[in-house]
């Protein structure tokens, strides 16, 4: 475990590998936390534009809207509107389960492109959009809606595609939602998730309804920024309905949007991952008078802790049903423990991912006896860095926005015996020998929300650090001739 001294020492050698305009820029995106340093906040910068030929693990606009916000809504056609490749790379990659019939009812994991050639560029591209729109709709006539997930060129270019989504919306009768998502809007896919949000409020929550009034409950809530990747959304809606609530809406995993629409009259909405749906929570409370508060589903601990902060928020019906449900998973979570623990016990964990993990899944690891001596976020603000942390209990390296050699750098001087982050950092580090979990769609397991996702949570990570072959491989740390540090 490197002390604080040491960890600002590595910082430093880090640093010194850069032009020195680069290092001036880098330094403010990385910082050691500790206890003596927690009321002055952890001073990183963050959500600023990566530098150019630093290797960086972000996404773009689009990716956070399409592959994140509207991507999972299941029942609508979200079309990637221009080249394919963006359209293909985004297609059925974060493994947001839904239930339906793929192709009838319900279109999560096809792949809709207007797949721009270069005379669209020349002459632009509205009006392939507007058939396109219309070939769609015959085809699968079942959709409850459409949206235009703009890519790079139809910025570029100038293509009106809001004129063409009204136009196309009154001749099909149904929501057809244009959102200028293209990549190089901002620094990183998080405006794509506000861009999303937007679109949400404009189209869809703001829109004249009907005038078919939705039955309402006491105990009606939402749930908002949980993708069920991998069932994490019904793991958790397990438990919210066993306590004695009722969920009216998923956003956006096996989401609908019904769904969407439904939220307005929610009683309260749960916010799982704060970075992607902040905005439209805080436009429902203050339009529609919905409070909203963050919760967290990885590990016992949080789960429990989350359970009585949502019953607070209501009668005391709702709250002995939240400590009924406790008491109900708590001999299951106890043999989880005892099981695991003892493999587990004092191993060191870095993490590197998007959205809510980098803080939401330490108390997971903590629950197992692991601790997390790095994290960070590919796309965090300066309040995802506060709310981090509080979770935090020891020294702990911080980093915003890592390039790859950083990263390299940092697991060479630190030798956790876990990594987890996301696909492009997964076999560099394998590679290394070191024991690695995707945690951005859990490697292809799941779920790892609430208390049945902690028994596979558990399992994953013992099964990873305690696999025999990383004994077969060794890190540039072990080879010969390598001075042990």
């Amino acid at each position: 475990m490197l002390t604080r001294d040491e960890s600002e020492q590595l910082i430093q050698e880090v640093l010194a590998a850069y032009p020195a305009e680069a290092a001036e820029e880098r330094a403010k995106h990385l910082a050691v936390l500790d206890g003596e340093s927690r009321e002055g906040g952890c001073g990183i910068t963050a959500n600023r534009k990566s530098l150019p030929g630093v290797m960086t693990v972000r996404g773009c606009a689009y990716a956070g809207s399409k592959g994140v916000v509207w991507g999972p809504i299941k029942d609508m056609i979200h079309i990637s509107h221009g080249p394919v490749g963006c359209g293909q790379y985004s297609r059925a990659g974060r493994r947001n389960y839904y239930v339906g019939y793929t192709g009838v009812n319900t279109f999560g994991t096809m792949n809709f492109t207007s797949d721009f050639q270069e005379k669209d560029i020349v002459f632009g591209g509205d009006k392939k959009l507007a058939k396109l729109l219309e070939e769609v709709n015959t085809l699968f006539p079942l959709n409850k809606g459409l949206s235009v997930q703009s890519e790079c060129p139809v910025g570029l270019i100038g293509d009106d595609i809001e004129a063409v989504a009204k136009q196309k919306s009154a001749d099909l009768g149904k929501p057809v939602v244009p959102v200028r998502c293209e990549g190089f809007r901002g620094v990183s896919q998080s405006l794509g998730h506000h861009i999303a949000n937007d679109t949400i409020r404009d189209y869809i929550l703001d829109r004249p309804k009907s005038g078919v009034e939705v039955e309402t409950g006491p105990y009606d809530v939402a749930i908002i920024g949980d993708y069920n990747i991998g069932g994490d959304a019904w793991s958790s809606r397990v438990l919210l309905e066993e306590m004695g609530l009722k969920v009216v809406a998923q956003w956006s995993g096996d989401g609908t949007l019904a769904e969407l629409e439904r939220t307005a009259k929610a009683r309260l909405n749960l916010v799982h991952c704060y970075r992607s749906m902040n905005y439209i929570s805080r436009h429902m409370e203050a339009k529609y008078g919905i409070p909203w508060i963050e919760y967290n589903f990885f590990g016992p601990t949080k789960i429990a802790d989350s359970l009585r902060r949502i019953a607070a928020q209501f009668d005391a019906h709702i709250q002995a049903g939240a400590e009924a449900v406790i008491a109900k998973y708590q001999p299951m979570v106890d043999a989880i423990t005892s099981r695991f623990r003892p493999r587990l016990e004092g191993k060191r964990v870095m993490l590197y991912v998007g959205g809510l993990r980098p803080r939401h899944v330490i108390g997971a690891y903590e629950d197992l006896g692991m601790e997390v001596v790095g994290t960070g976020y590919e796309f965090g603000h300066n309040d995802d860095y506060e709310r981090t942390q509080d979770e935090l209990q020891s020294t702990t390296l911080i980093y915003d926005d890592a390039s790859e050699y950083e990263l390299e750098r940092f697991v060479e001087r630190v030798r956790p015996d876990l990594i987890g982050s996301g696909i492009k950092e997964k076999y560099v580090f394998q590679k290394m020998g070191v024991p690695f979990r995707q945690m951005h769609s859990w490697d292809y397991s799941g779920p790892y929300h609430g208390y049945d996702g902690y028994a596979l949570f558990a399992r994953d990570m013992d099964l990873t650090i305690n696999n025999p072959c990383w004994k077969m491989m060794a890190p540039p740390w072990r080879q010969p001739g390598v001075q042990a540090a």
